[in-house]
């Protein structure tokens, strides 16, 4: 059996105010055509399909058309939900999608998922875990005691009885560490950061497991061991992702104990990159490569150009963000913000800040715009 491993799709996402769903829909085709190519029997894809748990009419319509091209290849597919996605309105249509072989696990109903496929080796056992808390385990499981996240899973997959003489393949979309934790990126990583003592599980825990399909994690990596995986998110999703190199496993699996993993590339319609220079120096017509590229752009100009985001958007029409990094920033960076505000006012704040930011004195026109803000924003009352 060969099979294509998909993760973290985020479809209906964003970048700031850039539509994505012209890129998603390039990635998808180009998906579909790997999979025609590579001859692949099956999709595996291991939650966050969309972005947000409420998709937009574009995202459902992406899903739709990528499901239906795979679906007239004769392609089978296995779909759990992660955070980012609504149980319910990813299970919709679900009894529907089996008929053309379209197989949707979004709501854990207490147990490991399984369907059963086989090939000229015997039959190979797929197992769905789509993204749980500890709270729905456990409720489904109130004679265990269960005290942690890992426990959680462990129970549900012991409780699965795995038959580990034959071949067996898992999609959960969780937080997996080996010895050390995975490299983090896109919009996971601040939650994954704040949660993730609680949520993280051991890669053994998949130990039963001919393939783990790891969703969560945008960057692509394996856990532990080759086969257990995070195939990452197939487009950069943020600044953290501009050096990931996106690929897609194609995974064959032959007699019990032969896995083969091939990573093939993917090229995006627009790259996403971050580059870094003073900013005449980096609109310099020499120096501009694929203008139609999303960027992030950091200046190196001691003097801060008002208006860099438009001067740079002549050129490069999808420039995401523009932050600075030069003397005076990271002066700020290192300075005590609690000496800063300590004993101050918000006017002397903002002298400050001006001061520092720009080397220059705030006027007056401009301090009264200031308190303004300040007042509607509530931090500033008539007193101060």
């Amino acid at each position: 059996m060969k099979f294509m491993h998909l993760g973290d799709l985020h479809l209906g996402k964003s970048l700031q105010d850039f539509d994505l769903s012209e890129d998603q829909e390039y990635m998808l085709r180009q998906l579909v055509q790997i999979c025609k190519e590579k001859e692949v029997d099956a999709v595996l894809i291991a939650g966050d399909v969309y972005d947000k748990s409420i998709p937009s009419e574009k995202a459902t319509i992406l899903l739709d058309g990528f499901l239906k091209e795979l679906a007239l290849a004769g392609i089978s597919v296995f779909l759990i939900s992660g955070n980012h996605d609504s149980d319910d309105r990813l299970n919709f249509g679900s009894s529907l999608f089996r008929v053309n072989k379209v197989y949707i696990r979004s709501v854990f109903e207490g147990n490991l998922a399984l369907n059963t496929v086989e090939d000229e080796y015997g039959k190979i056992h797929i197992y769905s875990l789509p993204y749980v808390k500890k709270s729905q385990v456990s409720h489904f499981y109130p004679e265990k005691n269960i005290s942690n996240y890992e426990e959680a899973v462990r129970t549900v997959i012991e409780n699965a009885k795995v038959n580990t003489s034959e071949r067996n393949i898992i999609l959960s979309h969780q937080f997996v560490a080996g010895k050390s934790d995975p490299d983090l990126s896109g919009s996971e990583s601040l939650g994954v950061q704040q949660v993730g003592t609680v949520e993280k599980i051991g890669y053994d825990v998949y130990d039963d497991f001919d393939y783990a399909a790891l969703g969560h994690i945008h960057g692509p990596q394996q856990v532990g061991r080759k086969e257990v995986r995070y195939s990452g998110s197939p487009l950069k999703y943020s600044l953290s992702e501009a050096d990931n190199q996106k690929s897609v496993p194609i995974v064959t699996m032959k007699e019990k104990g032969n896995t083969e993993i091939e990573l093939v590339p993917l090229q995006p319609l627009r790259d996403l990159r971050h580059i870094r220079g003073e900013l005449k120096e980096l609109l310099e017509k020499e120096n501009v490569k694929d203008p139609q590229d999303f960027i992030y752009v950091t200046l190196t100009d001691e003097v801060q150009e008002q208006n860099a985001m438009s001067i740079f958007q002549q050129t490069y029409p999808n420039t995401v963000k523009i932050d600075y990094d030069n003397s005076h920033t990271r002066k700020i960076e290192q300075v005590d913000l609690a000496q800063i505000v300590e004993n101050k006012s918000f006017d002397e704040l903002i002298r400050d800040f001006y001061k520092q930011m720009l080397d220059c004195e705030i006027s007056e026109e401009e301090m009264d715009m200031m308190l303004e803000a300040g007042r509607e924003a509530g931090v500033v009352h008539e007193a101060d």
